[in-house]
């Protein structure tokens, strides 16, 4: 009588176990005893706030950032991917720390003149230590959410500061939609008809890796803001070094999970793993952050900009195609709908979260809704 043996499973490594959810679970409980244990005391609290949000911004903000870039270079080991963002994101920040004398934001925290609508604190609340905490469990569920409005609202000395994020970013969003949709409807028999060919020329590889290029360097300049902000306006060259570190190791992990989770809020959308689709987006996307970017330095959510972008695809795609039917239109909505819900829970969380730390933003909630 032979035996039947098991085949046994390969032991998990470190970063597998990471990604199982006992494992989150304890991190997440980790952090909460950290920060309720060391918020009264600003020299540990910024180190903790900033670790926590230097992973959940960048793990949050990727399906926009790097998303297509990631999904649309799959068979690619991930070590490549990472050291050509992690070199450009270096490169950006250390641009602007040279510039604007420590300031590594681009000046999105700190004004020329000195003053700054999002002020470091001299003491840290525990409420905005659970800001970058809920933003981690929220990217863990999959909910693209706005970093910006998570992180600098609880920051904001005043409501001006998160009424002027709101405006720039709604304003964003619509300008996303409209230039997407227009674009996708208008152009969609061409783009079919040129991207139906399964042999894709080498020029579009290599215009992507430097349209998604392009597209992170300034998605750093516009969000980077969301992790600095726990740290000093300005930083000094052990401050900056840490920073640069703790983010590039974090873009590590990132691509070696391809994206995490979060991943699916982008594969789950019509062909974006064709690289000449991902290029056209990508690039669309970083005009209009380049635009933004140089209105004002007001921060913005540049996730609300991408939801446009991808909804207003999404919905020209659907509307140009000649098959009958609502099937496709009906998914598209409700994928839409889905996003633009997450986005919409995560500014409600935001200004909660802002209201609770600053009675000056609470009183002028209240008498926005006549109750003050």
């Amino acid at each position: 009588m032979k035996l039947k043996y098991r085949k046994k499973t390969p032991p998990l490594s470190v970063i597998e176990r990471f990604s199982n959810e006992k494992v989150f679970l304890i991190i997440i409980f980790s952090i909460f005893i950290l920060s309720a244990l060391f918020y009264g005391q600003p020299q540990f609290a910024m180190w903790i706030g900033f670790f926590t949000a230097a992973y959940a911004t960048v793990s949050n903000d990727s399906i926009q950032s790097l998303g297509t870039f990631i999904e649309s270079n799959k068979q690619r080991k991930w070590y490549i991917l990472w050291l050509y963002t992690g070199v450009i994101f270096i490169a950006t920040v250390t641009i602007s720390w040279i510039i604007f004398d420590g300031d590594v934001t681009y000046q999105r925290l700190l004004k020329p003149d000195g003053s700054s609508e999002y002020p470091h604190p001299e003491n840290f609340s525990f409420f905005m230590l659970m800001a970058p905490l809920v933003l981690l469990i929220l990217t863990r569920l999959r909910m693209p959410v706005s970093t910006t409005f998570l992180m600098l609202s609880v920051f904001s000395s005043s409501s001006s500061g998160i009424t002027s994020m709101v405006t720039k970013s709604v304003s964003g969003y619509l300008i996303a939609f409209i230039v997407s949709a227009l674009v996708w409807y208008f152009g969609y028999n061409y783009i079919r008809k040129k991207f139906k060919s399964r042999k894709i020329h080498p020029g579009w590889m290599v215009a992507q890796w430097l349209v998604s290029g392009l597209l992170w360097s300034v998605w750093v300049m516009q969000d980077g803001a969301n992790v600095a902000v726990f740290l000093p306006r300005k930083l000094d060259v052990l401050q900056f070094s840490i920073f640069t570190l703790v983010i590039f190791l974090g873009l590590g992990l990132l691509f070696y999970l391809r994206g995490d989770k979060i991943q699916q809020v982008v594969s789950e959308k019509v062909r974006i793993s064709d690289v000449r689709a991902a290029t056209l987006i990508d690039f669309t996307y970083a005009l209009i952050l380049i635009y933004k970017l140089f209105i004002s330095t007001v921060p913005m959510s540049t996730t609300w900009v991408f939801l446009g972008l991808i909804g207003g695809r999404e919905i020209a795609i659907n509307l140009a195609r000649l098959k009958k039917g609502k099937k496709h239109k009906k998914k598209a909505m409700r994928l839409i709908g889905k996003d633009f819900l997450y986005a919409t829970i995560g500014l409600l969380i935001s200004v909660m979260l802002a209201a609770t730390v600053n009675p000056a933003i609470k009183q002028d909630l209240l008498s926005f809704f006549g109750l003050g």
